[in-house]
């Protein structure tokens, strides 16, 4: 069986260390442990692929130029032809699977045409995303590219129930599933993890791209707050982003510099480790009247047996069973993620026990491979008789 997966986002580099590069990656490598041959169409390679995906097919799409965006706009919009041209001389493929991008809408409209199987991933409602974080000029083409691209794919793949109800402006119900994001449980181990009665220090992680949406000076503000009842307390900031700078420059002001850790940019292969170093995870979101995100993040901290303190908001509120494995804080509210760090510090017990529930829940529900035999059984080229994770309409 050979699968056409399409990424035409130029803001994603598929062998990139940003979240969504991870997603694409975990993605393609679940499909291959489903003795499927993957062919990746990108626009933004991103550097070279990890070893266990040096055997797949690439084919760049051509690349857009750093020019004035509405140019940008139009040079992506010209790509469709090419992406179409590509997928009909490399194929035959029996299912064309694309996370959605602002501007694509030829491969689902080849799959159409083709009379195979075209799966949309759609992992948020990406013209508002643009306009508001990046800026967008061709609105009215983006709703065109958005209408056509939705209508065109045989079913959409949405990775919170919020997405889902976005798209229910474009299609009806019936032609969206909601697969949240999983986890590679291989990639991580919570057998070495120590959970010591007396802790040298006590160790807040992030992982993420640090941009405003992820709630970091809520973080900062806990943190200060922890501190000056747990002055052994550190903070481990893993990624990189637009933030770093203000983030640096409050951390500097309230004194807890020299307890706080940056480390920049890190390849994917450097993240068990540096999980291993935390004794709690975090993601504090902000409190959003449409919070739509599938958090990576959080899933891989479960898998790593970390207890986490999270936002109850969006989709957390169905993955977090609070106090059994995890705790939910209010969003946004940085005291109650501050006294929620210090009772985990009290409690080495309460740490233990709720990392193991986090990891057992993400193993049982939210595996990659489950997450691609779900993407098989809607295509309908696999219907596997027991599935880890539900599959919901």
């Amino acid at each position: 069986m050979r699968i056409a997966y399409v990424c035409a986002d130029p803001g994603i580099p598929v062998f990139g260390q940003k979240g969504c590069s991870i997603h694409v990656q975990e993605v393609i490598r679940a499909l291959q442990r489903q003795n499927i041959q993957v062919e990746l169409f990108a626009t933004r390679i991103g550097g070279k692929p990890p070893a266990d995906l040096t055997n797949i097919s690439v084919h760049q799409l051509p690349a857009i130029p750093k020019l004035e965006r509405a140019v940008r706009e139009q040079v992506a919009l010209s790509i469709n032809p090419d992406l179409r041209l590509d997928l009909q001389r490399f194929g035959p493929f029996d299912l064309i699977y694309e996370r959605y991008s602002l501007w694509s809408y030829g491969a689902m409209e080849f799959a159409q045409a083709m009379g195979i199987p075209g799966l949309l991933e759609v992992n948020s409602p990406l013209i508002a995303e643009q306009a508001k974080h990046r800026g967008l000029i061709n609105y009215h083409s983006a709703q065109q590219v958005a209408n056509r691209v939705f209508q065109a794919a045989t079913a959409l793949i949405a990775v919170s129930s919020e997405v889902k109800t976005y798209l229910m402006n474009y299609v009806k119900s019936s032609k969206i599933h909601v697969i949240p994001n999983g986890v590679n449980p291989d990639r991580f181990s919570a057998s070495d993890r120590a959970f010591s009665t007396q802790p040298e220090t006590f160790t807040v992680g992030f992982v993420g791209t640090l941009k405003p949406w992820h709630g970091l000076p809520i973080l900062t503000a806990a943190f200060a707050q922890l501190h000056q009842q747990v002055p052994n307390a550190n903070l481990l900031i893993v990624g990189d982003g637009p933030e770093r700078e203000n983030l640096e420059a409050e951390l500097l002001a309230q004194g807890l510099h020299s307890h706080t850790k940056f480390t920049g940019a890190v390849n994917p292969d450097e993240i068990p480790k540096l999980l291993a170093a935390m004794d709690v995870a975090v993601a504090p979101y902000a409190a959003e009247s449409d919070f739509y995100f599938s958090p990576l993040k959080v899933y891989e901290y479960m898998a790593a047996g970390l207890p986490v303190v999270v936002s109850g908001i969006g989709q957390l509120l169905e993955l977090i069973d609070t106090g059994v494995n995890g705790i939910l804080c209010p969003p946004g509210d940085a005291i109650a993620l501050a006294e929620a760090l210090e009772k985990l510090w009290r409690s080495p017990h309460l740490r233990h026990s709720l990392g193991q529930a986090a990891r057992k829940t993400v193993i049982e529900h939210h595996t990659w491979e489950a997450i691609a035999q779900q993407i098989l059984h809607i295509a309908g080229l696999n219907t596997p008789s027991q599935f880890q994770v539900e599959v919901r309409g």
